[in-house]
């Protein structure tokens, strides 16, 4: 009896230890945050280049495509590789190859190639130096022909015989974004059903949509409908004049683009008791299919309300953030998501007394837009040159007036 009380004791603490060894290998195995499905497994091949193109650089389109290029070179797409918090947040994650693969797309932009992978889930490539690596490509990031550059052939919604290089006709642009804007992560280890920058998951679960999209569905997600507005004007130089779309792709980093998608006000109603005012801030997601915010889960709102007296002291205040949170190990877990859905309206509310040595004076409101987390930033070592974050709405109440002098 007491050698099978041993023999138990001996097994139950050999299952702790392999169990203790598993978590500690969560805890600092590489971070695979998505499943490498085919589209993301390789980066764009330019082993056919159409004639008559002599370079894969934007600098070159830009010979006839000016106005496009300009656009384009202010936008974050093109500093897809060169901004500096991706670069500092990329090393701190181990510079996975995966990530390269939307930030940089194109085969000669890397300076590896992929022979193959060692395991199933294709997160560790094999790599070998690679010969037509260009640097000077690099840095252009999603540059025109990451997008536009297939099997020799340039993608376009307009095409002819009488074009200087082979077209593929394209039915939607929404199939280029589809390209690193829709990743997957169903599997056994990673709970989490939207990855980081995957934010047409978040269109079609709006539009009641799951499992693999058809063609008619990419096409009425709306990315360039929003994200590249229609503008008429020949594509190149010299052309016919028609209708295209600006390639400005604004978004987070845009203040006025955030704000288009948001409806916000703050409005004073009905006194919770005598002796208290109440107000109410309603904060909605009235132009954006995705949710807002989208993209990395760093990015967040902050909603604050807060009262103050005459002198400037805080009497009341009340703030909250609309947020993904994610717990990273040892699973991916999503553990709550407060960010607005399309359509979807929060209202926050603060009361405060009337009562008291120090009555109180105004009433202060404010959503902030924040691209970057703070506790993240610090942890790896972003040393940041520009703001992290900006007011997307502001509104000072003066609450010594009365409600029927107010306009």
């Amino acid at each position: 009896m007491a050698r099978l009380l041993t023999r138990k004791r001996l097994i139950i603490a050999l299952l702790v230890l392999a169990f203790a060894l598993f978590l500690g290998w969560r805890f600092v195995r590489p971070m695979n945050i998505f499943v490498v499905t085919d589209n993301f497994a390789l980066p764009v091949s330019t082993a056919q280049i159409p004639e008559p193109l002599k370079t894969l650089s934007a600098q070159e389109c830009a010979t006839c495509h000016q106005e496009i290029f300009d656009e384009w070179s202010t936008t974050i797409h093109s500093q897809a590789w060169t901004d500096p918090y991706y670069q500092v947040d990329l090393a701190f994650d181990g510079s996975q190859q995966i990530c390269l693969n939307c930030h940089i797309p194109l085969d000669r932009q890397q300076e590896n190639l992929v022979l193959g992978f060692r395991d199933q889930d294709r997160s560790d490539p094999i790599l070998k130096p690679n010969p037509d690596f260009d640097s000077d490509l690099q840095k252009e990031g999603v540059t025109c022909t990451a997008c536009h550059l297939r099997e020799g052939k340039i993608l376009g919604t307009y095409g002819g015989d009488d074009s200087l290089h082979p077209i593929r006709k394209l039915n939607s642009g929404n199939e280029i974004c589809v390209g690193c804007h829709v990743v997957s992560g169903d599997q056994w280890d990673t709970f989490f059903r939207f990855p980081p920058c995957g934010t047409v998951a978040e269109i079609t679960k709006g539009k009641g949509q799951s499992g693999e999209m058809t063609r008619a569905e990419v096409a009425q997600l709306g990315c360039v409908e929003c994200h590249m507005p229609v503008v008429t004007r020949p594509i190149a130089d010299g052309g016919q004049v028609r209708a295209t779309r600006r390639h400005l792709w604004r978004g987070g980093h845009d203040p006025e683009m955030v704000k288009n998608g948001l409806e916000i006000d703050v409005k004073e109603t009905a006194p919770p008791a005598s002796g208290k005012r109440k107000f109410t801030l309603n904060i909605t997601n009235t132009g954006a299919a995705h949710y807002l915010p989208t993209g990395t889960p760093d990015r967040h709102l902050v909603v604050s309300m807060r009262v103050l007296d005459g002198a400037g002291n805080v009497l009341e205040e009340e703030t909250n953030t609309l947020k993904r949170t994610i717990m990273w190990r040892p699973f991916i877990i999503d553990l709550w998501d407060t960010r607005l859905p399309r359509g979807e309206r929060r209202t926050y509310d603060i009361e405060f007394s009337t009562n008291g040595n120090h009555p109180p004076a105004i009433l202060e409101a404010e959503v902030r837009y924040f691209l970057v987390d703070e506790k993240r930033r610090l942890r790896i070592g972003y040393d940041n040159k520009e703001a992290t974050n900006y007011p997307v709405f502001k509104r000072r109440v003066n609450l010594t007036i009365p409600n029927d002098e107010k306009g």
